[in-house]
């Protein structure tokens, strides 16, 4: 398949080559002085050691969970509606790694970023998706979820009458990664089997609920007092283009065009667009103004494109009318399939004249229904028109097909090679919609170009607040209207750039985005900085507590839901008609469900790239 180049750049977010080396550096040394402290006897006796991990033990609090633990009763039907839950995710959990491992070895090429094995690390800098401005949200979050889950495996203790040896954290240098509580031995195994589950199910159940109330302020009060600020928002910005030269960068707002105010991305085009002259004063956050040049950048292409146009280029003219505007590039073209362009070279300056058609560039993918008419083809198929419709662009052509229905037939009108086509196809059945299949792989935007009036790539402010419950709207419709498709939407916004949908990742109020946004209401008064901390410790709590959720109910050891599997296996087996339970029975169970999930699991991070290979 062949894919578009983008050319916008957005902030430096994550870390470089040299910084990973620094930090590697830093962490050998940071382990070698662990060595040698504990070679000298130096370590306090409550710290112990495992490789580069500390884990710091205590006695404290033992006596606080035992009075906390008093409502035994309500505590032991929290739990019991813990195993419940506990149990749906398994199982879930269990689908979902051995889904994701049979696509990862029989689809290799579908493998995304999310699936690398740094991308499983919830270490910023190191992840892709977190960036080094969310740590303290992300640290806080995750010691609050560590707090919670142990704290719940130790109440359990208490409330199963399960005595407690120490509690205690893990540390990789100042970043916790693990908390534990250890059960005395000789008391966990004379507990009844539902209090061994009740305490492993208990971790879980006290991170969903953490979540739930993360999301509920975030979603609430906090939300509600942060308002879009004024002006179009800067995502990205093309090097070399009129914006970059003028000296607009990601994160700026602009708040005007020609001294008319600019209130939101929508307006940023009409203002262009009613501007005249060969130059634009454009107003940065409402406080400087900078010159920008007129152009129709070029801001991405596909490899080997039917128009033959480079990242760089700008487009002057269309059959001889000048245009300097996504908007009047379009209206130049009006309904012809075919137009002449006048390009302007971006690397030597040099003007050319190229006929090109205009339509959705797209890949015809091979035994499917448009090759079966039209044949397969090398390179792209312009499709100019589609059942009728006239189409300019990927987008036009995404919406058509959204209205066909499978075993539909449809005129499809194209070029290639500068060949026009005409063909009356049957569409196929598409695998994720019920909408009809033609058997093509996109390219995005027009004729397989993404162009720019300025050479900003907006920012979709408004519909990232939307999500989290503050005023707007978003493409996701119905699905933010719910409390539990919010917290969907939340849990895929740090990936929502690759996922699908929006344009950028989103890692809370932070990284340079805040300039988009402002407080309101009786929060305001408290400052813009403090509701944005607000906002991104009760994002990342509940983001990470439910990952932690997620992530111990797998099945497999020694995570709770390897050991909530045991209990469960032993209680059925138990239940069995003419069949004595022995260990080994249950075990064969334990072993063998642990064994798919880790293989699933190394499957679904390694396979891709060992079978791209």
């Amino acid at each position: 398949m062949e894919h578009a180049v983008p050319l916008f750049v957005s902030p430096p977010e994550l870390f470089g080559s040299e910084l990973l080396a620094w930090a590697a550096i830093g962490l050998a040394i940071y382990w070698f002085g662990i060595v040698l402290l504990r070679q000298m006897d130096l370590l306090p006796g409550f710290v112990a050691t495992q490789g580069p991990i500390l884990t710091i033990h205590t006695k404290r609090g033992r006596a606080f969970l035992t009075r906390l633990a008093r409502p035994k009763r309500f505590w032991r039907a929290w739990a019991n509606l813990g195993i419940g839950i506990a149990l749906v995710v398994m199982v879930a959990m269990f689908v979902f790694l051995l889904s994701a491992a049979v696509t990862a070895l029989t689809s290799p090429q579908v493998s995304s970023t999310v699936q690398q094995p740094r991308n499983v690390l919830v270490i910023p800098g190191v992840n892709d998706f977190l960036p080094l401005s969310a740590t303290p949200g992300i640290v806080v979050g995750l010691l609050v979820g560590l707090v919670v889950h142990e704290g719940g495996h130790g109440l359990l203790c208490r409330v199963e009458d399960i005595d407690i040896e120490s509690m205690g954290v893990a540390m990789l240098a100042i970043l916790p990664v693990g908390a534990f509580v250890e059960p005395d031995e000789e008391s966990s195994k004379s507990a009844s089997r539902g209090g061994q589950t009740r305490m492993f199910a208990a971790g879980v159940t006290n991170n969903f609920a953490i979540t739930l109330v993360a999301f509920a302020l975030l979603f609430g009060p906090i939300a509600g007092s942060i308002a879009v600020a004024p002006g179009a928002a800067v995502g990205g910005v093309a090097p070399d283009s009129p914006a970059a030269d003028a000296g607009i960068e990601p994160n700026d707002r602009i708040t005007a065009i020609d001294g008319q105010p600019v209130e939101s991305n929508a307006d940023l085009a009409d203002r262009i667009e009613a501007a005249e002259g060969d130059q634009l004063s454009v107003e940065l956050n409402g406080e400087e103004t900078v010159s920008v040049d007129r152009s129709l950048l070029v801001t991405a292409a596909m490899d080997g494109g039917p128009t033959g146009l480079d990242v760089g280029d700008a487009i002057l003219a269309v059959d001889g009318q000048a245009v300097a505007t996504e908007r009047g590039f379009y209206a130049a073209v009006g309904d012809d399939e075919t137009v002449s362009l006048t390009i302007e070279r971006g690397d030597s300056g040099e003007q050319v004249d190229r006929e090109v058609p205009i339509g959705a560039a797209v890949t015809v993918i091979e035994d499917e229904p448009l090759a079966g008419v039209i044949g397969p083809m090398e390179g792209s198929f312009v499709i100019t028109t589609f059942d009728g419709e006239r189409i300019h662009n990927y987008a036009d052509l995404q919406s058509a097909l959204d209205e066909t229905n499978p075993g539909q037939d449809v005129t499809v009108v194209g070029y290639h090679d500068g060949e026009r086509e005409e063909a009356t196809v049957t569409l196929g059945e598409h695998g994720q919609s019920d909408n009809g299949f033609l058997g093509i792989s996109p390219n995005p935007g027009v004729s397989g170009l993404t162009v720019s009036d300025l050479g900003v790539q907006l920012y979709p402010a408004g519909e990232y607040l939307a999500m989290l419950g503050g005023d707007g709207e978003s493409r996701f419709g119905a699905i933010t209207d719910s409390f539990l498709g919010k917290i969907g939407l939340s849990l895929l916004l740090p990936i929502i750039g690759i996922a699908g949908g929006l344009p950028f990742n989103f890692a809370g109020f932070t990284g340079g985005i805040e300039n988009f946004y402002e407080a309101q209401g009786a929060l305001a008064a408290f400052g813009d900085g403090t509701v944005f901390v607000l906002a991104n410790l009760l994002f990342w709590t509940g983001w990470i507590n439910v990952q932690l959720g997620f992530f111990n109910c797998i099945p497999a050891f020694p995570l709770d839901g390897g050991h909530i599997l045991r209990t469960s296996t032993e209680a059925i087996v138990s239940r069995l008609p003419a069949i004595s339970p022995t260990r080994g029975m249950v075990r064969v169970v334990t072993t063998s469900v642990g064994l798919t999930m880790l293989v699933s699991f190394l499957a679904m991070l390694f396979a891709p790239g060992l079978l791209a290979g």
